[in-house]
């Protein structure tokens, strides 16, 4: 991907990203342990590199939605991370224009000693809100939340479901022009995962862009209309959602 092609409406440009971790086998804390591995082979410590992406490129434009799909272990969640800036690449850069809301791990931010109300100020605060603010928003993100008087009660004593909620509330609800979802859209209820999908589809006739991991086809298809698919850490396929689904249904 040439830097020279990008046009002004791409608001995501990967390009030429690659990703290593360092795993290490056989692990040795003691020194009895490192000991016995200088004459036993198995019980030395060894250290190899794992690739979990490989030359990723691509870009997407203002307002697209943007499904990343790949078996498990193919570097979606990766991929995403690095997008999020939770992860820096080992190679190449990512590029991303305007405000981005990763719902990675919902209520990952919170601290738990604090209230409810006491973390979406400091979660907005980080997406760069001032209070006066995040106080206009206040009302709609508790309403939206069904926490109601829990919104006072600190966060570690909710439940993962009440931590999912407060999550994805404050996320949709500072006005992100970049939505990144990783298989999180299946938040609490059956009701609630429903008004969760229709305020995600609000957002995007509103011009919001959107990246949905995922491997589960029918999902991605209700938000998605291209799709680009990892296949061990390569981009292997990619193009609209349209003709993915009519090739998966020609080959079921």
């Amino acid at each position: 991907m040439k830097s020279n092609s990008h046009h002004k409406d791409d608001v995501i440009v990967v390009d030429q990203v690659s990703k290593s971790f360092k795993l290490h086998h056989n692990r040795v804390e003691s020194l009895k342990g490192r000991f016995i591995g200088i004459f036993k082979h198995r019980w030395r410590q060894k250290t190899e590199s794992f690739h979990a992406l490989e030359n990723v490129s691509f870009l997407v434009r203002r307002g697209d939605s943007l499904a990343l799909m790949g078996s498990n272990g193919s570097g979606k969640s990766t991929l995403l991370q690095i997008i999020a800036g939770i992860l820096r690449p080992s190679a190449g850069q990512v590029r991303v224009q305007g405000r981005v809301a990763p719902l990675i791990e919902l209520g990952v931010g919170f601290h738990p000693e604090l209230t409810g109300e006491e973390n979406i100020y400091l979660n907005a605060s980080l997406y760069g809100f001032r209070n006066h603010e995040i106080r206009a928003r206040f009302a709609r993100i508790v309403e939206f939340s069904e926490l109601g008087h829990f919104i006072d009660t600190p966060v570690k004593n909710y439940s993962s479901g009440m931590y999912m909620r407060l999550g994805f509330s404050i996320a949709v609800h500072l006005e992100p022009e970049v939505l990144l979802a990783d298989e999180i859209l299946a938040v609490g209820d059956a009701a609630f995962q429903d008004k969760c999908h229709a305020k995600v589809a609000d957002m995007q006739k509103e011009g919001m862009t959107l990246i949905l991991v995922s491997h589960n086809l029918d999902q991605v298809s209700k938000f998605c209309t291209k799709f680009v698919r990892l296949d061990k850490g390569r981009v292997v396929e990619n193009g609209t959602l349209e003709s993915r689904v009519k090739a998966g249904r020609q080959n079921s």
